[in-house]
C-alpha cells in the first residue's frame, strides 16, 4: 500500500527512547496483561493453569484410587464417610509459551506516533509474557525471519531496514518456527496484499492460539491527500506522482475498510483475538477500543 512521504521517524527507535518506551510498559503491564491466565496450556512446570493436572493448590476433580497412585492425594474424608478410596485431582501449573512475530517493515514506522506505538506493543507483549513467567521468543520480520533473543531487545540497539524486498508477511511467518501449543502473537499494521487466511491458518498450527494487534495511525487510516501528490511506498521506497481526485479518496477508503473486515471475519473463523491499536491515543485507551474486548488483552 502506498503512503505520502513522511519525515523521518528515527528519533523513535533509538537506544534511550526504546528504554523509556520499556519502561512505560512496564507499568501498563501492571493495568494490563496478555490472556496467558485464561484457557488452558501445555508447557513446563509453571504458575500457570494447564490442561492437565498437577500438584497445585486449585482443587480440580476427584477419582478412584489405583495402585502406584501418590497416597499425600487421598481424600481422606471421603474415606472416612464411604470407605472407598478416591483421589484429589488438583489443576496443573505449567509454563506457557509465547510466541511474538514483530512485523519490523518500514510501513510499521510510518510516523513518528505510529513508531513509538509499535515500540510499545512489543514491549508490552515482551514484558507482560516475562511477567507472568512464561518462556517467550520474539521473532523480527523484515526480509527475513530472525529469532531475536531477549537480552538483545533489552539492550535497545535494534538498526531497521529502510528498503525491503518484498517478501510477503505469509512465506516470513512460514519460515518462522513457532513451538508447539504456544501462544502466537502478531505485531503488525497488516499493509500487505497477501490474503489473510494465509496467515491465520498459519497461526493457528501445532495447537497454537492466536492473537494479532495491529498499530495503525491516521496518515494511512484517515489520509487528507489532495492534488498532485508524491507518493513513496514504504516498503521498496519507490515514488511516483499522482494526481488524487475525491473518488479516489472515496477508493481508497473502501478498500481499506474491506481489508481489515477481511483480517477480522478471518480472526473470528480462527477462534482469533484481533485488535487495532491506534497511534495517536494514550496506551491504555487505546488498548481498551478493541484488545480487550476482543480477548487479545486482560485488564
Amino acid at each position: 500500500m502506498a503512503a505520502a512521504v513522511t519525515s523521518s521517524t528515527a528519533k523513535a527507535s533509538t537506544p534511550a527512547a526504546l528504554a523509556a518506551i520499556h519502561a512505560r510498559m512496564k507499568a501498563v503491564t501492571g493495568v494490563a496483561r496478555l490472556p496467558l491466565r485464561s484457557g488452558q496450556w501445555s508447557g513446563t512446570a509453571g504458575s500457570v493453569l494447564g490442561q492437565g493436572t498437577g500438584s497445585s493448590i486449585d482443587f480440580q476433580d476427584q477419582r478412584p484410587y489405583l495402585p502406584g497412585d501418590d497416597p499425600r492425594h487421598i481424600n481422606w474424608q471421603a474415606y472416612a464417610r464411604s470407605g472407598n478410596y478416591t483421589m484429589k485431582l488438583y489443576r496443573q501449573e505449567v509454563t506457557p509459551r509465547v510466541d511474538i512475530l514483530f512485523d519490523a517493515s518500514p510501513s510499521m514506522f510510518l510516523t513518528t506516533q505510529k513508531a513509538t506505538r509499535s515500540w510499545e506493543l512489543l514491549y508490552f507483549c515482551l514484558e507482560s509474557a516475562l511477567r507472568l513467567g512464561a518462556s517467550t521468543r520474539v521473532h523480527m520480520l523484515d526480509d527475513e525471519s530472525r529469532d531475536t533473543p531477549v537480552d538483545r531487545l533489552l539492550a535497545y540497539d535494534w538498526p531497521l531496514k529502510e528498503k525491503l524486498t518484498g517478501v510477503m508477511l505469509p512465506s516470513l511467518i512460514d519460515r518462522t518456527p513457532m513451538r508447539t501449543g504456544s501462544l502466537r502473537i502478531l505485531l503488525s499494521d497488516l499493509l500487505s496484499e497477501s490474503p489473510p487466511d494465509r496467515v491465520t491458518n498459519q497461526l493457528v498450527t501445532g495447537k497454537g492460539r492466536a492473537v494479532i494487534l495491529v498499530p495503525f495511525c491516521q496518515e494511512e487510516s484517515q489520509p487528507d491527500w489532495e492534488g498532485n501528490i508524491e507518493f513513496e511506498e514504504c516498503e521498496s521506497t519507490l515514488r511516483d506522482k499522482r494526481r488524487v481526485e475525491k473518488d479516489t479518496m472515496t477508493r481508497y477508503h473502501r478498500a481499506y475498510a474491506t481489508h481489515f473486515s477481511l483480517w477480522r471475519e478471518q480472526c473470528v473463523r480462527h477462534g482469533m483475538g484481533f485488535a487495532r491499536v491506534p497511534a495517536e491515543v494514550e496506551i491504555l485507551a487505546a488498548l481498551r477500543m478493541e484488545a480487550v474486548g476482543s480477548g487479545c488483552i486482560d485488564m
